[in-house]
């Protein structure tokens, strides 16, 4: 641009026009040093000419420099975007969907203060910002009087929390709200800029895309989340169907599942390794429907055939759920393997101490306790002293040694009654 300008203004005044040199001052400069030198025959007109090519010059030079900077916003937007696609995607609950999106909207440097407000227990709260806001984060927004405005207007958000800032920092705002499926209302970003720039159509256009995108990736993960709980409440429906067949183990499952949560989480498992282990729970003796009843409702000990027919169901149970491919692989582990024993001499694989999968190993033991602690057909319950030294006495041989070690401190620190009733 700046070359043809050059080549422009020596075409207009020959080799006797009055400019002698001119050029940008430096890279990427937004305005141009001329040196002009007026010769012996030198007209008005030739100095007009050229000073009008110059002012031509620094037009060219700064629109040259505009549409740069554009390109490069525009450029950097685009990678910005894409990255925080994929941000977004890896965020594993809405909060940190939420923080990640704010993140990546501040890259974009549009404005220096983000807020993402939206409501939590039916008050307006600020659940990610930067710059001015960030002294308010999860800060909740309420009323400043009792007039009749919707709470659940986006410009009554937007007025409360736009008052939290001084007015210096307030002089240009822009609100986008944010819909998931079905214009779902999720929330709404709030930006300010200190400097009165008001926010052009490109920005505008640039923040409107990225709420559509933090949308819809929130309406995904809220689709999701539905879609597990009703997995939950299916699994959990079925456990409870399962335990009035064997009328002898009234809320068995109900207790095992709550203790092996409270152990797992103790133990720092994630959520995904924690809703195996509950699913598992829910579904660890499904294969006893193929288990006949004179077997599994049999007052007394059971014979060897026996044993080896109720064996069996952990197998069954397995067989049955390995086509609903929303289980995880652990929660199929758990069906299959929870009467393994740490010194490999359980069923049905024999499998021995860290070979046996993680939600078995740890299942086996609150299972174990639990029927301990419980009357059962052939036996009364024990006292919860005498369950936890037997449960101590198999460290090591039936249970694993530090899931073990775990659950005594578990069950010292918790005295509750409903961890074994």
């Amino acid at each position: 641009m700046i070359a043809a300008a050059l080549l422009l203004t020596a075409l207009t005044l020959g080799r006797r026009g009055p400019l002698r040199w001119a050029g940008p001052a430096g890279y990427a400069a937004a305005f141009v040093v001329a040196l002009v030198l007026p010769g012996p025959t030198t007209t008005l007109f030739d100095l007009l000419a050229a000073l009008l090519t110059l002012l031509t010059l620094g037009v060219m030079t700064l629109s040259g420099e505009a549409n740069a900077r554009e390109l490069t916003w525009q450029r950097n937007t685009v990678a910005a975007l894409r990255a925080g696609s994929e941000r977004l995607a890896d965020a594993r609950d809405a909060e940190a969907i939420i923080r990640a999106g704010i993140g990546i909207l501040d890259k974009l440097q549009v404005a220096p203060n983000l807020a993402f407000v939206a409501y939590r227990r039916g008050t307006p709260h600020i659940l990610a910002a930067t710059g001015a806001f960030d002294a308010f984060l999860e800060r909740p927004i309420h009323p400043s009087d009792n007039d009749s405005r919707s709470v659940q207007a986006d410009h009554w958000v937007a007025e409360e929390v736009l008052a939290l800032l001084d007015k210096a920092q307030r002089r240009v705002f822009h609100v986008a709200p944010v819909y998931g499926r079905a214009s779902n209302h999720l929330g709404v970003i709030i930006l300010t800029r200190p400097a009165q720039v008001p926010f052009d159509e490109d920005e505008k256009g640039v923040v409107g895309a990225f709420a559509r995108l933090l949308g819809a990736q929130l309406g995904q993960w809220h689709a999701i989340r539905d879609l597990r709980d009703a997995n939950d409440l299916t699994l959990r429906s079925l456990g409870a169907a399962l335990e009035r067949r064997d009328d002898d183990t009234g809320g068995h499952t109900t207790r095992v599942v709550g203790m092996s949560v409270r152990l797992a989480r103790r133990l720092g498992w994630d959520e995904d390794q924690v809703k195996a282990l509950r699913w598992g729970a829910y579904l660890h003796d499904l294969g006893k429907l193929a288990i006949p009843d004179d077997v599994l409702h049999k007052r007394g000990p059971l014979n060897p055939d026996e044993r080896r027919v109720i064996q069996t169901h952990t197998v069954i149970g397995y067989d049955m759920l390995q086509d609903l491919h929303f289980l995880p692989a652990e929660t199929l582990d758990l069906v299959r393997y929870h009467h393994e024993r740490w010194d490999g001499t359980g069923y049905p694989s024999g499998l021995r101490g860290q070979n046996i999968p993680d939600t078995a190993r740890l299942f086996t033991l609150i299972d174990v306790f639990d029927a301990l602690t419980n009357a059962r057909p052939y036996k009364p319950a024990w006292t919860r002293d005498r369950a936890l030294s037997e449960i101590r006495s198999q460290a090591g041989r039936q249970f694993d040694p530090q899931y073990v070690e775990a659950f005594l401190r578990m069950m010292a620190e918790h005295d509750d009654a409903h961890l074994v009733s």
